[in-house]
């Protein structure tokens, strides 16, 4: 019935009622049984924030609760397709014999109560305690954390972290749930209530019909939602969608008392009833679109895009596909589940269908309805499947066409989408091999151009903007935008008014080492290898060179004997105008900044050793050029311009005392 217990106990292919892998015994006494508890301490807080300020849109919880009720009688479904006899003589829960699966929806003026019940799965005394008193305890500290104060931003937080069922709260003083799990017995029903201030009771009561209803007492001043009218435009408004019918007792108008009066035993349907995946997309309208995006990731803002498509041929299917605004708290969790919902022939089978998006669009949401998988499919099955790789590769083109469409068309909401998800997408040239060019069009980078941390600059923007004889595209990565925007390494690049993209992102350096080429230029570090300017550097630049390396060798052969092995070599560079020092990889190997990544991740990088380049230009490297073959203060000084290229770089010195101790030793010295 309850959202949080759908995310918590995603469906497998036989899953295991919460009462069966618990082996809670089970009561068989007549006597009713009450208890009173106590909520889980951040359930309290967040009753608080309900009551008190949390929503800004009270009529919300009726779409929560209507949501909630949708998704039992989809875990019914599921579960019946093994267990047939959960429908408990009703039929197959489709059809107008009893066993037809709806949501009921009623109010009491004089009682001053609105009832929401349904025919799904209901649940146990043993899940009525544990999910009407608890959040998720892998949620709930990140939960809390991202709680801000502001009331539209926390209000999205609801549905995401399964908690919706607390909106009744909102309008409620107290709320009444009885319920009872499919299969079991009429007597084993169960009656929870809470005023929202602490506890709530537990009772077994008698309970004929399987399912859950909830009865909201309404606080002083909610006497809007104690009409037809209210309750009707609201369901519309948000719950449309909902392929179960949501029915309401029939209504006519009476000119005796001018006002509607009930039709005794006669309901009425209040929304479509037909899964709306499918309806025609002319029959659609955005509101009902952005209305079902809601019910199925649990967001309560709109989506930034979707796309809705059937497909024919060797596979059949629907899928509705959606792309958020913002992205949800766990993103960052590569082994959370997708949030594609999988449905066979209209029958929900899974709510986090990992298979059917790759793990770099982890943040697709929506539905995909097959008419080729079996009812019994497994996720053993789904990772074999033939139809689900089809349809697979299909979703992951139909989302990267919906960026692409961002990208030439809405830049606005393109910028929106690469804040949100811009370094997931960068995963995909790792991870997608088939469709890395296409990535590769739409990643975004920091450049030397703009000088900004806002990443807007394309690989096109960039070959578009190279310079006559360049063959290359540069880019320099960093822990920080700062220590990539300030590295030495750009000195002879800014000098030239060469552009170069600068990477911070923790993902970019690994997913250039997929990434190549682009546009048929080379994609090149600009902190590995020696520098080659090609043509950008003229004939008698490159005559100077040559005369300055060679006034440097006794130099340069004197700093690698007293660096040893710290280094692998030491040699003249010309890509440093203001630095006097750098650090460079070799060709082939990985960048410091790279092996710092994965020793902060915990992971061993391979050994290397740098190449430290000197400045012939720079004033200490002429200094050191006239300092006495013998003296102790050109070792100091070499171990200093080592030291000071690896900070300059971002990284960490091995000793850092003797790295003191040698300037202060040189300081003193009048060095």
């Amino acid at each position: 019935m309850f959202r949080g217990f759908a995310q918590r106990h995603s469906a497998t292919a036989r899953p295991i009622p919460f009462f069966e892998k618990h082996k809670t015994p089970m009561t068989t006494t007549t006597e009713p049984i009450k208890e009173t508890r106590a909520f889980q301490a951040e359930v309290k807080q967040l009753l608080q924030l309900m009551i008190h300020s949390l929503y800004s849109n009270k009529e919300i919880f009726l779409r929560e609760l209507i949501s909630n009720a949708s998704d039992a009688a989809d875990k019914l479904r599921f579960e019946a397709l093994d267990k047939p006899e959960l429908y408990e003589g009703g039929g197959d829960g489709s059809s107008d014999d009893g066993g037809q699966l709806a949501i009921d929806v009623s109010f009491d003026k004089a009682a001053r109560t609105i009832t929401i019940a349904d025919n799904g799965i209901g649940m146990s005394r043993a899940e009525a305690i544990e999910h009407l008193g608890t959040i998720a305890k892998s949620g709930t500290r990140e939960f809390f954390s991202r709680l801000s104060g502001d009331q539209q931003k926390d209000a999205a937080l609801i549905g995401q972290f399964g908690v919706g069922f607390y909106s009744g709260f909102i309008v409620a003083d107290k709320v009444a749930v009885e319920s009872r799990r499919a299969g079991l017995p009429a007597s084993e029903g169960v009656l929870w209530e809470s005023d929202g201030s602490g506890e709530f009771t537990v009772e077994q009561i008698d309970k004929p019909n399987r399912g859950t209803s909830v009865t909201l007492h309404l606080r002083e001043g909610e006497d809007d939602f104690l009409s037809s009218w209210k309750l009707k435009s609201t369901l519309k408004k948000y719950s449309d969608h909902i392929s179960l019918p949501i029915r309401m007792q029939k209504e006519e108008w009476d000119e005796k008392t001018s006002d509607l009066v009930a039709k005794e035993g006669e309901v009425e349907t209040i929304n479509q009833a037909s899964a709306l995946w499918t309806r025609p997309k002319s029959e659609i309208s955005d509101e009902q679109y952005k209305e079902f995006y809601k019910h199925v990731s649990h967001d309560f803002g709109d989506p930034l895009a979707w796309t809705h498509s059937k497909v024919e041929g060797r596979s059949e299917y629907t899928q509705l596909l959606y792309i958020p605004k913002e992205p949800p708290f766990d993103l960052w969790d590569r082994e959370r589940r997708s949030g594609i919902k999988l449905y066979v022939k209209r029958v929900f089978i899974m709510d986090d269908a990992e298979q059917l998006m790759p793990t770099y669009l982890r943040f697709v949401k929506g539905v995909v309805d097959s008419n080729d998988l079996p009812l019994n499919v497994s996720r053993e099955i789904l990772q074999e499947s033939r139809d689900v790789k089809a349809i697979r590769e299909g979703g992951t083109k139909k989302v990267l066409g919906m960026i692409e469409d961002l990208s030439a068309n809405k830049p606005e909401d393109f910028t929106q989408f690469w804040k949100s998800f811009g370094q997931a997408l960068k995963e995909g040239l790792g991870e997608d091999q088939s469709n890395r060019d296409r990535i590769g069009k739409l990643v975004r980078y920091a450049s030397t151009a703009t000088d900004t941390e806002t990443q807007t600059v394309s690989l096109a923007d960039y070959v578009g903007r190279m310079k006559e004889g360049q063959d290359k595209i540069y880019y320099v990565t960093g822990e920080t935008f700062a220590a990539a925007k300030n590295s030495p390494h750009l000195e002879i690049f800014r000098k030239k008014g060469v552009e170069v993209l600068l990477m911070s992102d923790r993902v970019d350096e690994w997913a250039l080492s997929f990434l190549t080429q682009y546009d048929g230029k080379s994609l090149v570090s600009v902190a590995t290898g020696g520098l080659d300017l090609g043509t950008l550097a003229d004939e008698q630049e490159k005559q100077q060179q040559e005369k300055e390396s060679g006034e440097f060798a006794d130099v340069v052969s004197r700093m690698k004997a007293a660096l040893g092995e710290a280094v692998k070599d030491v040699r003249v560079t010309f890509r440093l105008t203001d630095s006097p020092s750098c650090l460079v990889s070799d060709d082939g190997a990985i960048s410091g900044n790279l092996a710092r990544l994965l020793k902060a991740a915990g992971q061993k990088a391979p050994e290397t050793k740098p190449i430290l380049e000197i400045n012939p230009h720079h004033a200490l490297l002429k200094r050191l050029k006239e300092e006495s073959s013998d003296s102790t203060r050109f070792d100091d000084w070499a171990h200093v311009l080592l030291d000071q290229a690896t900070l300059a770089e971002g990284g960490q010195l091995d000793n850092p005392a003797d790295f003191v101790r040698r300037v202060n030793g040189l300081l003193a010295g009048g060095a």
